[in-house]
């Protein structure tokens, strides 16, 4: 993980401010220079790759975990695309121009470690100040926007009006209080660029502050902990961003900033009611569909394509319809039902349209093309679970043929939290089309593979569960023949003999490795890194919570949030 030696973040926001307007724009005063570093380097790949290591480990299995909780380092998380345009909606209001940003990156599958773990570019810097000035510039232009959004009418620079909105705006946008001497510094700026108009003068400061680092950057640099001098605990004011970008994806609320100026987030019960009214409110329903897109690379469904020559099932309309399928389902097991979010592994209830419907060969009264509604899939069927339908079945196979060793990778690093490296970078991955496998399955072209050393390792692990899944084509349908030859779909699981993908679905019922990898996945998530084995004590203290909880998502988030995990960090270091 990138870190911020010697500078620390303290330092590094200096350095992490973006470019200075003149004349023409303000200056934000917060910062002395700007950004012009590349994209730092990294030991996580930077895209959709996963963690490297022992093929089939876990990766929070290797060395010795201390028997206490020790917190670990800050990081310093970029807003990415989606929490800047949430932080921008909430401060400047709807309806706003969407303004091209530097892409996010997500190692480790999530894009909170790519915003902690990558600077930005010069462009990236650029692209920051042109969306400040295009945002500020719309607003105050149309004056019913500009008037309620300072909520009064400034009759000179710098006058009352003015400092009142900048102390308010700067709040909102800082996600904390303003010093008096950063509400001097952007009254200063509101006052010396307005040329005799007030409302030019703040069209420039509210510019600058969606320029500054404290916008920009979530800073979690923590406070004296007076429960343990060892370590620090994060202020209310971070414990309301850190809560608040976990449950919406966006900024803290005005009511939430209120909660930590009253030093309620520093308890256990305010931190509570505090996140169960963000869980009852519909952004959270956003956000958690935000995760799960993430932790399941849903996003891969967009790039996926197939010949409807070859595929007549398979429409421009189907990858979208498989997504909504998935998102249906999460849906329904963590706000309609609460149920145990392990189900998604293994439930026979799914959403179909009149599409799906028709690929999984099951009736749906009332499905249209748009219209989604509740099935049970056969008892016995070949499906259950996600990893039986349409969106991973597909997205992890090839044009034309299956990929035992892509669903088997996805099985062992998403669901089950296991480490699978890459393969080497000299060897071929490509087994050809059907019509040049010389009559042999997927299977057996395979099977090949695992007697080769070089290939062996990765792919014993990998494809027997890979296997699996070969009664389901590269598109999701059920077949009985690959290549003209009967499907032999048994495999296994870590030496457990199983025939199907429904054997797999009722194996993963009761692993307890599904309920360990969600924690660390969220986990993941929610803290923008990888966990230190310092951190394994709370993480399995949450796990057992989890437990209790019966696997109930929700629960796992409000546990998560009075964690000692959640709310703790260690003093920074130079090393």
């Amino acid at each position: 993980m990138v870190r911020l030696p010697r500078l620390g973040i303290a330092g590094a926001l200096i350095l992490l401010g973006s470019a200075c307007y003149d004349d023409n724009s303000a200056r934000d005063s917060d910062q002395a220079a700007s950004s012009t570093g590349e994209s730092a380097g990294t030991d996580a790949p930077t895209g959709t790759g996963e963690p490297t290591g022992s093929g089939g480990e876990s990766d929070s299995d290797s060395g010795d975990a201390p028997e206490a909780f020790e917190p670990a380092e800050p990081v310093l998380p970029r807003l990415t695309a989606t929490q800047y345009r949430n932080a921008i909606e909430h401060l400047l209001g709807p309806g706003l121009p969407g303004m091209p940003l530097e892409p996010d990156t997500n190692p480790y599958l999530f894009y909170n470690i790519g915003a902690t773990t990558t600077f930005l570019s010069e462009l990236g810097v650029q692209q920051y100040e042109e969306a400040a000035d295009a945002l500020s510039r719309a607003v105050f232009a149309d004056q019913a926007r500009r008037e309620a959004l300072v909520g009064c009418v400034p009759l000179s620079p710098g006058d009352g009006c003015v400092q009142n909105f900048l102390a308010t705006f700067g709040r909102r946008a800082y996600r904390r209080p303003l010093t008096p001497d950063e509400l001097g510094r952007w009254t200063d700026v509101a006052a010396q660029l307005a040329e005799g108009d007030a409302w030019r003068g703040l069209q420039f400061a509210v510019a600058g502050v969606l320029q500054s680092p404290h916008f920009l950057y979530r800073v979690e640099l923590g406070e004296p902990d007076p429960g343990d001098p060892t370590r620090l605990r994060f202020t209310g004011w971070e414990m309301a961003t850190r809560l608040s970008f976990l449950l919406w994806n966006g900024p803290p609320d005005d009511l939430l900033l209120d909660a930590a100026g009253r030093g309620d987030l520093h308890t256990d019960a305010g931190l509570t009611a505090e996140a169960q009214r963000l869980l009852d409110d519909p952004r959270a329903r956003v956000a958690l569909q935000e995760f799960f897109a993430q932790y399941l690379d849903l996003a891969r469904l967009e790039h996926v394509s197939r010949d409807p020559a070859r595929w007549p099932m398979f429409s421009p309309t189907m990858t979208a319809s498989m997504r909504t399928e998935v998102q249906l389902l999460v849906d329904d097991l963590i706000h309609r039902n609460d149920g145990d979010i392990r189900q998604l592994f293994s439930t026979r209830r799914t959403f179909v349209n009149a599409e799906l419907a028709a690929l999984y060969g099951v009736a749906a009264e009332g499905a249209s093309p748009i219209t989604f509604v509740p099935v049970e899939l056969p008892e016995d069927g070949p499906r259950a679970g996600i990893l039986t339908l349409g969106a991973f079945l597909t997205m992890n196979a090839h044009e034309t043929i299956t990929s035992p060793t892509n669903r088997g990778k996805y099985l062992r690093e998403r669901v089950l939290c296991q480490v699978i490296p890459p393969p080497p970078g000299d060897v071929d991955t490509d087994l050809g089309d059907d019509e040049n496998m010389d009559a042999q399955t997927v299977r057996e072209k395979l099977e090949q593979h695992q007697k080769d050393p070089i290939c062996a390792g990765c792919h014993s692990i990998i494809d027997p569960p890979g296997f699996l899944f070969e009664h389901f084509d590269s598109i999701g349908g059920y077949r009985t023949l690959d290549n003209g030859y009967p499907v032999d779909a048994t495999g296994n699981l870590d030496g457990m003999p199983l025939d199907g993908a429904r054997d797999l679905a009722e194996a993963l019922k009761t692993d307890p490795r599904v309920g360990r990898c969600i924690v660390n996945q969220l986990y993941r998530h929610a803290t923008g890194r990888l966990p230190e084995l310092s951190e394994t004590p709370a993480l399995e203290a949450l796990e057992q919570r989890f437990i209790k909880a019966d696997h109930r998502f929700k629960q796992l988030l409000l546990d998560l949030v009075v964690s000692e995990a959640f709310r703790t960090v260690a003093e920074e270091t130079d090393a």
